[in-house]
C-alpha cells in the first residue's frame, strides 16, 4: 500500500484538478465577452445606429438601434452558424478556442484519473505513474493557454464581433468596437493555475521520495571498501 504522504500529495493533486474542470465547465457556459459598437448604413457616413453583443462560446444576445436601419432588442445568437455565414478567420479561430479547450478537460481527466490511480496504487515508473500527472497536466495548460490567446487574438484583432453583426446585415459600416472579456474568459486563468499547482504537488512529493532514497544509498557508498568486501 502506498504510505500516507503519498496518498494525500496523489489525492489533493486530483481534487485540485478537479476544482480546475468544474471551473472550466462553468466558464464555458458563462459569457465570454461583451461588445458595443457604431454603425451606419453602407456608404453612408452618419454612423447614428449602434449594436451590442454579450456572447458566450456558442450563444448570445445582441441589440441593435437602428443597425443599420431595424432595431432588434435581445435578439438570440448562435454563434458559430453566424461565423459561419462568412467564413474566414474568425469561424476557424473560434473553433480551434473551442476544440483546445475539449483537449484541456479531457487532459484534465487523465491526470485525475491517474493521480486517483496513484493514490492507491504503487505502478511503476511508466505512463501510469508520475509521468502520466505531467503529461496529462502539462497538455492541459498548454492547450488551455494557447485557446486564451487565440481568442484574444480573433476578438481584437480577427474582427470577430464585426464579424457576428454583419453576418446578421451585411450592408452596414461598422467602427469605435469596444470590447470587454467576461468572467468566461478569466476563468481560464485560475484553471490554468490549478493544473500547475497539481503538477506541482506530484513533483515535490516524487523529489522527495528521491532526495530520501539516495540519503539512505549514501551511507552504503561510501563506506571504506575494506568493510564493504566483508
Amino acid at each position: 500500500m502506498p504510505s500516507t504522504e503519498k496518498l494525500m500529495h496523489f489525492l489533493s493533486s486530483s481534487v485540485i484538478c478537479a476544482a480546475g474542470v468544474c471551473l472550466l465547465g462553468y466558464g464555458m457556459s458563462a459569457d465570454w465577452a461583451t461588445a458595443e459598437m457604431v454603425c451606419a448604413p453602407e456608404g453612408s457616413e452618419q454612423f447614428n445606429g449602434s449594436s451590442s453583443l454579450k456572447i458566450g462560446l456558442f450563444n448570445g444576445t445582441e441589440t441593435k438601434i437602428n443597425c443599420p436601419r431595424i432595431s432588434k432588442l435581445g435578439e438570440k445568437v448562435p454563434v458559430f452558424d453566424r461565423l459561419g455565414k462568412l467564413a474566414g478567420a474568425p469561424i476557424i479561430l473560434h473553433a480551434l478556442v473551442v476544440i483546445l479547450l475539449a483537449l484541456a478537460l479531457v487532459g484534465s481527466a487523465g491526470s485525475i484519473l491517474v493521480s486517483l490511480y496513484n493514490s492507491f496504487s504503487n505502478p511503476y515508473q511508466t505512463y501510469m505513474g508520475p509521468i502520466g500527472v505531467y503529461t496529462c497536466g502539462g497538455l492541459s495548460v498548454c492547450v488551455a493557454s494557447l485557446a486564451l490567446i487565440l481568442y484574444v487574438a480573433n476578438a481584437y484583432f480577427g474582427q470577430m464581433f464585426e464579424t457576428l453583426v454583419k453576418a446578421d446585415e451585411a450592408n452596414v459600416n461598422l467602427k469605435d468596437v469596444k470590447i470587454d472579456l467576461k468572467v468566461g474568459f478569466f476563468l481560464l486563468i485560475p484553471y490554468i493555475c490549478f493544473n500547475m499547482v497539481s503538477i506541482l504537488i506530484v513533483y515535490l512529493y516524487v523529489h522527495a521520495a528521491y532526495t530520501r532514497r539516495k540519503q539512505q544509498e549514501k551511507p552504503t557508498e561510501d563506506a571504506p571498501k575494506e568493510i564493504m568486501m566483508y
